[in-house]
């Protein structure tokens, strides 16, 4: 099997080039990044531990290249960010060089754009295109996959994330700044609507964590699960990042960075500000997902949670869906453009993390393991 990795040398991606390199069936892995010194560096890390992991450059604003890059490859995969920069062109150019693609785009309008616009062309060269595969979107939608199937008819999905923000860099800012501000995609009352982000917060209980105030953000779950789980009539996403979060919040109210100048400025600023910051190493965060509805005629509830460091759990998620994917182990066939929830078996996907680690729990004491053991 041969891969090509895109922002395989960021942070998540450089993760997940490794895991793949260590796969048993994988023969090759490409680094394809503008950063090639860093690329070079996440290669010769590797050394010959496993598959042979070599490093092209490659400008993700040129179409052709894009094209000729993924040519020959049995699988594409993206931790390339901004997602709404970026995403579109990619699944494009896929598409075109006939290779099945599989990203952790998070960026709700890009998921839009990427089912709205990509689906039926994908269907007409039999190309899967996997969209939102990581920890949140990815992991959290396979989780309300699971819990929907165990009832009759889910109503309701609600997601909640919790992410400290204590590193991360420049793009990390960008994108929490952009899912903050302005009006972002929501599903109420059975239908797609726009709604203020930052509107609303909830205090929510978390896996060792305890309670954290949340806030609604710009996120793709709203935008996918209820697309492919029928029934659902309203799906709910909120994140939060602890001490500080005010910090970000009141000014994405007033929607200062919705202009895409404002929020290339301030992201550098604060970026740069970070690095002089002290090193306090990646906090772990959390996740946690609700699910409401009916079985056998009565009102249930599902909840699914877990910890984690968000580089480890998104690098491992884009890892294992992409291996599956290029293996054709979906629960659906010929081609077409999904969310994980729409093409994953979610037993199989959630195993495949446990054997690297990545556990879900059925109780906010984390005694009550999905899975065996």
């Amino acid at each position: 099997m041969r891969v090509i990795v895109f922002g395989g040398a960021g942070d998540v991606g450089s993760r997940a080039v490794e895991d793949l390199a260590l796969t048993e069936d994988v023969e090759q892995v490409t680094i394809a990044d503008r950063a090639e010194a860093s690329a070079r560096r996440v290669a010769a890390a590797l050394g010959n531990r496993g598959a042979r992991v070599d490093v092209a450059r490659v400008d993700a604003r040129d179409h052709e290249g894009l094209v000729a890059a993924m040519r020959g490859y049995d699988v594409a995969a993206s931790a390339l960010g901004p997602f709404y920069e970026y995403e579109t062109r990619l699944v494009r150019a896929a598409i075109e060089a006939g290779v099945d693609y599989a990203s952790v785009c998070d960026d709700w309008t890009a998921a839009m754009q990427v089912l709205d616009v990509y689906d039926q062309p994908a269907r007409e060269r039999g190309r899967v295109i996997l969209t939102g595969l990581g920890t949140s979107p990815g992991i959290t939608n396979v989780c309300v996959s699971l819990l929907t199937r165990r009832m009759d008819t889910p109503r309701r999905a609600d997601v909640c994330v919790y992410q400290p923000l204590n590193g991360g860099g420049e793009a990390v800012i960008r994108h929490v700044l952009f899912i903050m501000s302005g009006q972002v995609a929501g599903f109420r009352d059975g239908r797609q609507q726009m709604v203020r982000a930052c509107g609303s917060s909830v205090r929510i209980e978390f896996p060792r964590f305890g309670r954290v105030r949340v806030w609604n953000m710009g996120h793709s779950e709203p935008v996918t699960l209820h697309r492919f789980i029928p029934g659902l009539e309203e799906v709910r996403f909120y994140m939060g990042y602890g001490r500080g979060s005010r910090l970000f919040v009141l000014p994405c109210r007033t929607s200062l960075f919705t202009h895409p100048r404002m929020l290339d400025v301030v992201s550098r600023l604060l970026g740069k500000i970070e690095r002089f910051l002290p090193a306090q190493g990646i906090a772990e965060g959390a996740v946690r997902v609700d699910v409401y509805g009916e079985r056998n005629g009565r009102e249930v509830h599902e909840m699914l949670c877990g910890i984690g460091r968000m580089r480890e759990a998104t690098a491992l998620s884009l890892s294992v869906g992409t291996l599956m994917l290029a293996r054709r182990e979906l629960c659906v066939e010929g081609g077409g453009a999904y969310a994980p929830e729409g093409c994953l078996e979610p037993e199989l996907f959630l195993d495949r993390l446990r054997e690297k680690g990545i556990f879900a729990y059925g109780d906010l004491e984390m005694t009550t393991r999905l899975g065996n053991g």
